[in-house]
C-alpha cells in the first residue's frame, strides 16, 4: 500500500507563544508570509538546475494520477490523516479518485521542496507556504465534495448551512479570523480551570505572586517559583483537576508559587526586559521572605523561561546564585540558530518592522499573532474546525488547553523588542552581548543544577534547539528530559497516560541526535521524575504552613487571582 509522506497529523492543543514564534509574526502577517520573495526565486532556481529529477518526478507523477483514473492506484492517506476517515472517501469512485490525485499531487510536491537543495532557511520558509497551499487545496475542505457536509445538510434538513454560515460570519469579524477552536463560555477561570486553592500573596502593577495552599501535612523545605509565558495566561501550569502541574506538585509535598503576568496596555509600553527580570527578582524576595528560605527553584516555560534563565545568569553575574536552587526550563528555546520557521521567517528588516509596529500601538497583539499560530498548522488548527463549523453547523468540541489557548495577552513594546533583538542577534548564545538591569549576562555563569524539558513533536520549539540551549548553562549537573507530544502537550501530560513516555539523560553529547541515542526511554509521565529531581534539591521536610503569606504578604484575593481575568 502506498501511503502519502505529507506532514502527519498534530494534535490541537500544540499552540503557544514561545519566542521564536513573537519575533516576526507581527510584521507581516500569513499573507505576507506567502507572497513570493527571493526563497521562491532560489526554489526555481534550484529545480531549473535538477531537469532530471524534475522530468522524472513528473513523469511519475502522470502515471500514478493516469492509475488513479483508470482505478488502479493504491495510493492511500497515512495512518494519522483524520481528513479521510469518512467511508465515502473509500466508497465512492469520485470521491476515492480526488483524494488520491491530491495525495500523489502533495507527495510531489514535498519531494520537489526537498530536490531543490535550498539552505534551511529558504527550506523553512517555502515549507510554510507549501504547507497552506497543500493543505488548502485538500478535497476534504471543499464543500461540494466533503461528505460530512452532505450528510450534516441531510440530518438536519439545511440547518447546518444556516448555522456554519453565521458562525463563519461571527469570527470573520474580528481577529483572529480563523474558525473558533472553542466556544465562549465553554470554561470559567476559578470554576472548571485554574482551581487549585491557593491566594495571592503579592500585588505589583506588573504582577501578582500566588501561593498554593499545601495538601500534604509536611512540605519540603525549599519552594518552587513558576514563571509563565508573556503571551497567553500562567495557568496552562493549573488547567484542569487531574490534569493541572501545580496540582500534582503540592499533592508531592513541593511549596509552589506562581506568578501571574498583568494583561499590559498601551501605557505600558516602556516595559522590557529590565522590568520583567526585576519582576521575577521581587517574585523571588517574596517566596524567601513568606517560606523563611534563602533559596527558590525557577521553573520557566517558553518565554518565561527566557525571563527566568536570563534572571538566573543576572544573580549569577552579582554573586546571588547559590539563591537558585534549581533551573528548570521547559520548551524554552535560548540558542536561536536553526530555531525552526521563525527563526527562518526573521531577518533585520523584519525584525524591525516588528518593533516599530509595536511601538507604534504600545504593545504586540496576541489576537494577531493567534492567527500566525493556527496558519503553522493549518490541517490542524483551521481546517479541522473550517469542516466542524461551517461545513457541518457543529460547536467545537470543549478543550480546556484550547480555551486556555484562545485565553490571549498582549506583551509590551519594550519587552517585545527587547526578545525581538535577542532572538535577531542570537544574543543569549554569546555572552556578554545583552545585559539585564545594567549587568552583562553570561548563562555559562548559571551553576545551578538544571531539568530542561522539550517535546519530541514541537514545531515551534523545536526539541533539538531546547537540548542545544541547554548546553550554554554552565552548571555541572543539567537533566534534559524530551517528553511525547508536542509543545503543550507534552507539558500538560499528567500520570497515567499509557501511551506517554520519555527520554532522559545528561546533556554530554555533542549533538542532540547523539544525546537521542544515549538517552534512557521510560513509559508515562516526566512528572514524576522531575518531582523527585525538585526533592533531592529541595532541603529537609518541615510541617506544612498552616496559612497562607506571612513577612509583610497577607493573602489579598484567592486563586487564580485577578490579574487572570483582564482582557
Amino acid at each position: 500500500m502506498t501511503t502519502t509522506t505529507t506532514k502527519p497529523a498534530h494534535r490541537p492543543d500544540e499552540l503557544a507563544a514561545p519566542l521564536d514564534l513573537l519575533l516576526a509574526g507581527s510584521a507581516r502577517g500569513v499573507a505576507g508570509r506567502m507572497l513570493p520573495n527571493r526563497s521562491w526565486a532560489r526554489l526555481a532556481g534550484g529545480l531549473a538546475t535538477r531537469p532530471g529529477t524534475l522530468a522524472h518526478r513528473g513523469g511519475n507523477l502522470a502515471k500514478e494520477l493516469a492509475a488513479v483514473a483508470a482505478g488502479r492506484a493504491d495510493r492511500a492517506p497515512g495512518k494519522g490523516d483524520k481528513r479521510f476517515a469518512d467511508p465515502a472517501w473509500q466508497n465512492n469512485p469520485w470521491l476515492h479518485r480526488s483524494m488520491q490525485a491530491y495525495l500523489a499531487t502533495a507527495d510531489t510536491a514535498y519531494a520537489l521542496l526537498a530536490d531543490a537543495g535550498l539552505d534551511w532557511r529558504d527550506t523553512e520558509r517555502m515549507r510554510f507556504v507549501l504547507d497552506n497551499l497543500v493543505e488548502g487545496l485538500a478535497p476534504s475542505n471543499n464543500p461540494l465534495l466533503n461528505p460530512l457536509g452532505w450528510k450534516a445538510l441531510i440530518d438536519t434538513g439545511g440547518l447546518s448551512v444556516l448555522r456554519g454560515a453565521r458562525a463563519f460570519a461571527r469570527d470573520m469579524a474580528t481577529k483572529p479570523r480563523v474558525p473558533a477552536m472553542i466556544e465562549d463560555g465553554a470554561y470559567t477561570l476559578g470554576e472548571t480551570v485554574a482551581v487549585t486553592p491557593g491566594a495571592v500573596v503579592l500585588r505589583t502593577p506588573v504582577f501578582e505572586l500566588i501561593q498554593y495552599a499545601p495538601q500534604s501535612a509536611t512540605v519540603r523545605e525549599v519552594p518552587l517559583l513558576m514563571v509563565p509565558p508573556v503571551i497567553n495566561k500562567y495557568y496552562i501550569t493549573d488547567i484542569a483537576p487531574g490534569r493541572s502541574m501545580i496540582e500534582y506538585f503540592v499533592a508531592q509535598g513541593q511549596q509552589v508559587f506562581a506568578i501571574s503576568w498583568r494583561n499590559p496596555h498601551a501605557e505600558h509600553r516602556d516595559w522590557d526586559l529590565d522590568t520583567y527580570g526585576g519582576a521575577i527578582l521581587e517574585a523571588m524576595d517574596a517566596v524567601q521572605g513568606i517560606t523563611g528560605t534563602d533559596r527558590t527553584h525557577l521553573q520557566g516555560s517558553c518565554s518565561g523561561g527566557i525571563l527566568a534563565a536570563t534572571t538566573a545568569a543576572y544573580l549569577a553575574a552579582t554573586g546571588h546564585g547559590d539563591r537558585v536552587a534549581g533551573l528548570t526550563l521547559a520548551v524554552t528555546v535560548l540558542d536561536q540558530a536553526q530555531a525552526g520557521f521563525a527563526a527562518a521567517a526573521l531577518d533585520a528588516r523584519t525584525a524591525e518592522t516588528a518593533i516599530e509596529r509595536s511601538q507604534s500601538r504600545g504593545f504586540l497583539d496576541g489576537d494577531e499573532l493567534a492567527e500566525v499560530f493556527a496558519w503553522l498548522r493549518p490541517t490542524d488548527l483551521v481546517w479541522r474546525y473550517w469542516v466542524n463549523n461551517y461545513l457541518q453547523g457543529r460547536p467545537p468540541a470543549p478543550f480546556d488547553v484550547l480555551h486556555w489557548n484562545a485565553d490571549t495577552t498582549r506583551m509590551t513594546a519594550g519587552l517585545h523588542r527587547d526578545l525581538v533583538r535577542i532572538g535577531a542577534t542570537n544574543a543569549l548564545a554569546t555572552p556578554g552581548t545583552i545585559d539585564l538591569l545594567g549587568t552583562p549576562i553570561d548563562l555559562g555563569a548559571v551553576t545551578a543544577d538544571a531539568y530542561v524539558i522539550g517535546g519530541i513533536a514541537d514545531h515551534i520549539s523545536p526539541w533539538q534547539s531546547c537540548h542545544r540551549s541547554a548546553a550554554l548553562l554552565g552548571g555541572a549537573d543539567t537533566r534534559f528530559v524530551l517528553s511525547t507530544s508536542g509543545h503543550v502537550a507534552a507539558l500538560v501530560n499528567p500520570p497515567g497516560n499509557p501511551k506517554a513516555s520519555f527520554r532522559v539523560g545528561p546533556v554530554d553529547a555533542d549533538t542532540p541526535e547523539q544525546w537521542f541515542d544515549r538517552a534512557t526511554v521510560t513509559r508515562d509521565s516526566w512528572w514524576p521524575d522531575y518531582t523527585t529531581w525538585l526533592a533531592a534539591r529541595s532541603g529537609a521536610t518541615v510541617a506544612a504552613p498552616t496559612t497562607l503569606g506571612g513577612a509583610g504578604h497577607s493573602p489579598l484575593d484567592p486563586a487564580p487571582g485577578t490579574y487572570v481575568h483582564h482582557i
